[in-house]
């Protein structure tokens, strides 16, 4: 007889067990989604050097995707930022790593930037291997209060000021 009821609470513990390895937020009632700049879902990278033919490229990239998930506290949002690279070798590209410049900004209700990140996304591209694509994952931690509503996440690749007029002269 006691084995039975044991049998019977061991359901009941594991659940409760289970339940308590949550995150320890709740879904949040906001999550700000990123948009990507513009002039900065795209870049055009060349060869050290004069040329910038079309056979100077060393790689393309997008951002192809950004998007968020979040939790709330007490007292903050947890923000995980998912962002999708996707990267092309050109006729120039160079054995070794690829590294795509990335920038994440949060901007607050006033448009004043409350943080700002910056990394690269590593890529290994070769001939035999031109095309690559990565997933980057970041978590941001946003104080949660009454301005939390304000907040938006501005993404994008971060071009020179060399790639960024390449790009806007592509798009005339």
């Amino acid at each position: 007889m006691t084995a039975g009821r044991f049998a019977l609470g061991v359901p009941t513990v594991l659940a409760l067990l289970l339940a308590a390895c949550g995150s320890g937020g709740d879904e949040a009632p906001y999550c700000p989604a990123p948009f990507t700049v513009q002039d900065a879902g795209r870049l055009t990278h060349f060869r050290d050097g004069p040329g910038r033919d079309p056979r100077d490229i060393e790689y393309e990239a997008v951002l192809a995707a950004a998007g968020t998930k979040c939790t709330a506290s007490r007292n903050q949002i947890e923000v995980t930022l998912i962002m999708r690279i996707s990267v092309a070798a050109g006729p120039s590209v160079v054995t070794g790593p690829t590294r795509v410049p990335v920038f994440v900004r949060v901007l607050d209700g006033s448009n004043s930037v409350a943080q700002s990140l910056e990394f690269t996304a590593d890529f290994r591209l070769t001939a035999n291997n031109p095309r690559a694509t990565s997933q980057e994952e970041l978590t941001l931690r946003l104080p949660y209060g009454r301005d939390t509503g304000g907040y938006r996440i501005a993404v994008g690749l971060k071009p020179t000021p060399e790639e960024l007029n390449y790009n806007r002269r592509g798009r005339q």
